[in-house]
């Protein structure tokens, strides 16, 4: 009896025993292959049922996820960068919008095309339509056309929301880009494909090409404090926005940048303003609702107010417009007498134009190298005549352009890496 006793007591104990023991091999292995501190998450997270210090302290767990979507941590890009653009128009610009496509078309890059609801429904069927028949665009499968067309009343805050569309559009489609660019039917490139992708292939891929100022100047009284109410927003056709009483204050929770409505947007910031983990570009996207030519100021205050994004800000919007002094709502028509200084600017584009001016058909045969009704010429081009077949993709052939754009990017990321002329 007194041996089952002690047989039963060591029985007893023996389960206790054999999971202690396991539980020590299980911490040294730990230890050894990860550290003591990895060692402790490990244990923590055997122990799930217990409340962890990263529970209670909101904070750090909000950092933690931030930090796992940080361009840091995200895998090596490829040596050749991705355009992703958003082409818009309105009624009569078809033939320039197909003319700018063209001009702008490389297979690496992805193309959304927009004529809103102004446009007749006739010239939105006819661009679907050529799109459609476009055998390269089908061969490749890298241009789309918004069928459900949007308000856009260019003054007031459908402009964001049109372009907003085009990202999460881009975002759905495609993982495979680096920067977002948007224009209008009414700009023209200046350089090639083949040397802007050459241009921008040495560039860290969290740059934000974004125009902007906090001195709004007269600007604080005519857009910052009036409130607009854009009839765009609820109307299916097109009016102007109003004014409505009384002037609002200046906000003090966010500081209001200005500049241009033309940007080169990196995939990580368009990830920030349509995926909205933050809660700062839903709340601007509220407030510019009501604010005159918001086009101008939301991304500049979105980027500016967020310190991460601060940095990455380089000051220009890559194009050559001509102003007024002071600037008005539009600028100058650009016409032949304007190539010259274009050129000169190192600007990948230039608005506006008219359709087919004659310095849009200078462009082609001088910088462009594009005969008309085809494709810019590049590296990709093969078929007879050039570029009616695609080739290698993946092979540039940067020209004369190319130059001309590295070297005022150069300096103007330079300055925005020592913090000149950013966010101030």
């Amino acid at each position: 009896m007194m041996k089952m006793g002690i047989l039963n007591m060591e029985k007893k104990w023996l389960c206790p025993l054999i999971a202690t023991s396991a539980f020590c091999m299980l911490f040294l292995a730990t230890s050894f292959n990860f550290g003591l501190v990895s060692s402790i998450h490990s244990i923590n997270s055997l122990f799930f049922f217990l409340p962890s210090h990263s529970n209670r302290n909101q904070t750090s767990s909000l950092a933690f996820v931030e930090k796992k979507i940080s361009p840091s941590s995200a895998p090596a890009k490829p040596s050749t960068p991705r355009f992703a653009y958003l082409i818009s128009g309105s009624k009569g610009d078809l033939e320039k919008l197909w003319r700018t496509l063209h001009a702008l078309y490389h297979p690496l890059n992805h193309y959304v095309v927009h004529l809103d609801l102004e446009a007749p429904l006739e010239e939105r069927l006819e661009l679907a339509s050529r799109i459609e028949k476009q055998h390269i665009f089908n061969e490749v499968g890298n241009v789309f056309v918004i069928s459900k067309a949007n308000m856009v009343t260019y003054r007031g805050p459908t402009m964001v929301a049109n372009t907003l569309h085009a990202c999460a559009i881009l975002l759905k489609r495609s993982k495979d880009w680096d920067w977002f660019i948007n224009l209008s039917a009414s700009d023209y490139p200046l350089v090639t494909q083949d040397d802007l992708l050459y241009s921008f292939s040495s560039l860290d891929r969290s740059l934000n090409f974004i125009e902007h100022t906090s001195r709004l100047g007269w600007k604080l009284d005519k857009r910052a404090m009036p409130i607009i109410v854009d009839p765009g927003l609820y109307q299916s056709t097109e009016q102007d926005v109003f004014w409505v009483n009384p002037k609002r204050a200046l906000p003090t929770a966010f500081k209001l940048f200005t500049g241009s409505a033309w940007m080169v947007l990196s995939r990580d910031f368009v990830e920030f303003v349509v995926w909205g983990w933050d809660n700062l570009p839903r709340t601007l996207l509220m407030y510019y609702a009501n604010f005159l030519s918001s086009p101008e100021g939301y991304f500049q205050t979105v980027a500016c107010n967020v310190p991460e994004l601060s940095k990455t800000v380089v000051n220009t919007d890559l194009h050559y417009i001509s102003w007024d002094v002071p600037p008005k709502q539009h600028p100058h028509i650009l016409n032949i007498n304007d190539t010259d200084k274009m050129i000169a600017s190192g600007a990948a584009f230039a608005r506006k134009f008219k359709q087919d001016d004659p310095a849009m058909d200078l462009i082609d045969k001088k910088l462009l190298k594009k005969r008309h009704g085809l494709f810019t010429l590049g590296g990709w081009c093969s078929g007879k005549p050039k570029c009616t077949e695609v080739g290698n993709m993946y092979k540039l052939k940067p020209g004369p352009g190319a130059q001309r754009l590295q070297k005022p990017i150069a300096g103007l990321t330079l300055k925005a890496k020592s913090g000149q002329d950013q966010c101030k």
